[in-house]
């Protein structure tokens, strides 16, 4: 049978050391020693099964009441002790931010950022609103709301990434190919009139000097009663005067095909090639820039709108190539590359 005074003994003992503990470290050792497997208190729980039926519910209940007590008290003391250790850890390791600011850490803008904040500002100032929608898209938003059929090539693996797992309505998630999903969720939402630009990433299985599998995109979309081609073609002109910084700009266009517009355009601008280097606004030559057309009466329909009633034009340009056309970036892949000095060669400043 266990000692009458054992059990108060042994809580002086380790209430006294817990109050005396000075680190989270010891205040550990105590609680092993009096808590675990082979523990002081822990040892006298296993030996109350020799003990009759009544001392076993006596001393049961104590040493339970006992276990309680030398826990809460380690729990409280390792509140204060973490406090403690904490405030001791912060005062070492004070920043002085009066220090003045070392050179080599001066940032930069990467040109991506760069292009993107001068396409937004330019769109902006015609009156466009930025859109945004999930970078991981369903198929009914990425190609058939767009009005791309089943058996087009974009759908296909060697072109676009989709997960293992299926979804609820039996499609498989995908990486968005482009930044249309977001027209069409802008679409979905709102009535017209309508007048949004979509930035962001997109992704296809696609890598050399000119693609990257992960690229960035910029997409315009414009819906009111009314909409031509001549619309288009002015707020394309606008873009490219103020972008490339020259009112010298001649556009082409030309004939294409997109399942999500019709009539589909092809954009060029007028350029010259010279030295490896191309000039936009001059010369005899033609490089294409981006696509176009007249929002197709399917995508309008799909997104409940009456083709009779409101016409539309959206467009599609790539930041990353304009980003290379503007400043004479070479390789698109080196975007990627997280190498410093490359973003401090064609990197801008922040100020």
């Amino acid at each position: 049978m266990l000692a009458p005074d054992t059990l108060q003994i042994l809580r002086d003992k380790y209430l006294n050391q817990i109050h005396i503990a000075d680190t989270v470290q010891s205040l550990g050792d105590i609680r092993v020693s009096a808590l675990g497997k082979k523990g002081e208190i822990s040892d006298l729980m296993k030996s109350l099964g020799g003990l009759s039926v009544d001392d076993k519910k006596t001393y049961g209940a104590l040493l339970n009441i006992l276990k309680t007590d030398i826990s809460d008290a380690i729990d409280a003391r390792h509140i204060i002790l973490q406090d403690i250790e904490l405030n001791a850890r912060l005062s070492s390791q004070r920043l002085d931010v009066t220090l003045p600011v070392r050179p080599y850490s001066t940032g930069t803008m990467h040109p991506v950022s760069k292009v993107t904040t001068e396409v937004i500002a330019i769109f902006g100032a015609m009156g466009f609103s930025v859109a945004d929608g999930p970078e991981i898209e369903t198929e009914d938003y990425n190609f058939t709301k767009l009005n791309i059929p089943d058996d087009h090539p974009a759908r296909q693996m060697h072109d676009t990434f989709y997960f293992s797992d299926m979804n609820d309505n039996g499609e498989r998630p995908l990486l968005r190919t482009h930044t249309s999903p977001v027209q069409i969720r802008t679409m979905l939402s709102q009535t017209p009139p309508i007048r949004i630009l979509a930035p962001g990433k997109t992704y296809r299985c696609d890598s050399d000097m000119t693609h990257t599998p992960m690229f960035h995109q910029v997409e315009g979309l414009v819906i009111e009663q009314g909409i031509n081609m001549g619309h288009l073609r002015g707020t394309l002109q606008h873009f490219c005067e103020t972008f490339f910084e020259t009112k010298n700009i001649t556009l082409r266009f030309r004939p294409s095909f997109f399942p999500f517009t019709e009539p589909s355009i092809e954009v060029d601008v007028k350029c010259n090639r010279q030295d490896g280097k191309i000039l936009i606004g001059d010369g005899d030559d033609w490089l294409e820039i981006l696509g176009a057309g007249m929002v197709h009466e399917n995508v309008l329909k799909n997104c409940g709108y009456d083709p009779k009633s409101v016409q539309g034009f959206a467009f599609g340009m790539g930041i990353d190539r304009l980003a290379m056309l503007k400043y004479g970036l070479p390789d698109l892949r080196a975007f990627f590359e997280s190498d410093l000095r490359w973003l401090k060669h064609y990197g801008f400043s922040i100020l």
